[in-house]
C-alpha cells in the first residue's frame, strides 16, 4: 500500500447532486510510527489528548492491525483488522492504532442530503458506528476505485465517486445484514482473508506462516486448505503475484533486473531470472525485449 490523500474541491453542481466527496486516501501505519501521519489540513488533524469533531461524514476500513476507537456516543472499543468504523457530523471521536502493532486503513469522507436520510432512517447511526465485517476485497476495490478517481478529477468525477461510496455504503449494510458464517463458510473466509493479505502485501517481506497465526490457525492445516480453495498453495499464491507483478516493472528499461529483484524480496537475482524463467518460458531479459518490441511496434 502506497499511502496517499487527497481533499477535492466542491461545486455547487456537485451539492446538488445530492452526496459529494469531500476526501479520500489510504495509510499503511508500521509498529512505533506516529499518528496521525503529519500533512492533513488543521481541520482534519488531530491528537489523541482533545480528540476531534468533523462537519462531515467518514467512513474508514481498517484490513490490518490493531487499535482503538472512542466517541461520545458508543466510549471506548477496541479495533482489528476487518472493522469499519463511521465518523458523523458533530460527533466528538479519537481513534489510534496500538503502537506495537500498527494498521492499514482506507477512508473517504462525504456529505450531502442521501446520506443524512440513512442516519435519519437508522440506517446508520453515532450509537453503532464500529461494524466488523471481516476482510472484504469487494469493500477494498470499491474504496481503490474513489482513489482512483480522485487523482484524476476528470470531467464529472464527483458523480461517479458519489455513487460509489453509496454502493460502498450499501456494501457495509448489507453485510450486517448477512447470517452468522456456518462452518464450511468460515474455512472459505480464511481463504478470502489470507488471498487479500498476499495481494495488499506481496511487495512487502510477507510472512505466510504469520498469516496463518494472525488467523489462528496451523500453518499446516492453512495450507491444506488454501491448496483446495485455490489450486495453489500458498507459497505458489504468492510467488504468481510477484512474477504478474515483474511483468509489469520489466517494462520499464530503465530498471534494472536485479532492482526489480530486490523490490520484490527475492533472495537473489539469478534466483529471481531462474523462477521467471519457469513461470514464463523466457528469461527477464528476453521477456522485457518482447514486451517493448510489441509495444514499440503499436
Amino acid at each position: 500500500m502506497v499511502n496517499y490523500y487527497k481533499y477535492l474541491p466542491v461545486s455547487k453542481e456537485d451539492e446538488s447532486w445530492g452526496l459529494c466527496v469531500l476526501n479520500a486516501g489510504c495509510n499503511s501505519i508500521q509498529a512505533e510510527e506516529p499518528y496521525p501521519p503529519q500533512g492533513h489540513p488543521a481541520h482534519h488533524y488531530f491528537d489523541w489528548r482533545r480528540g476531534r469533531v468533523l462537519q462531515e461524514y467518514q467512513l474508514i476500513y481498517i484490513t490490518r492491525g490493531e487499535g482503538v476507537f472512542e466517541s461520545k456516543s458508543m466510549g471506548r472499543v477496541d479495533v482489528k483488522g476487518g472493522t469499519v468504523f463511521i465518523l458523523f457530523p458533530n460527533e466528538w471521536h479519537r481513534f489510534k492504532p496500538k503502537k506495537e502493532k500498527g494498521w492499514d486503513e482506507y477512508w473517504v469522507g462525504f456529505k450531502g442530503e442521501a446520506i443524512d436520510r440513512l442516519q435519519e432512517a437508522s440506517f446508520f447511526l453515532p450509537g453503532n458506528s464500529l461494524i466488523d465485517i471481516g476482510l472484504q476485497e469487494n469493500i477494498i476495490n470499491t474504496l481503490k476505485t474513489i482513489i482512483d478517481y480522485t487523482k484524476q478529477e476528470t470531467a464529472g468525477y464527483q458523480s461517479v465517486i458519489s455513487g460509489a461510496v453509496m454502493y460502498l455504503l450499501g456494501q457495509v449494510y448489507s453485510l450486517t445484514r448477512q447470517n452468522v458464517f456456518h462452518a464450511e463458510d468460515r474455512i472459505e473466509n480464511i481463504v478470502n482473508k489470507a488471498c487479500i493479505l498476499l495481494r495488499e502485501n506481496f511487495e512487502n517481506d510477507v510472512s505466510i506462516e504469520q498469516i496463518a497465526s494472525d488467523m489462528h490457525i496451523g500453518y499446516s492445516r492453512f495450507r491444506k486448505i488454501f491448496k483446495a480453495y485455490t489450486g495453489m498453495a500458498p507459497g505458489q499464491y504468492l510467488m504468481q503475484l510477484k512474477i504478474e507483478k515483474a511483468k509489469l516493472l520489466l517494462r520499464d528499461k530503465s530498471r534494472l533486473i536485479k532492482e526489480i529483484s530486490d523490490q520484490l524480496h527475492f533472495d537473489n537475482s539469478f534466483y529471481f531470472s531462474k523462477l521467471f524463467k519457469l513461470k514464463t518460458g523466457v528469461s527477464p531479459g528476453q521477456y522485457r525485449k518482447e514486451i517493448l518490441s510489441y509495444f514499440d511496434s503499436k
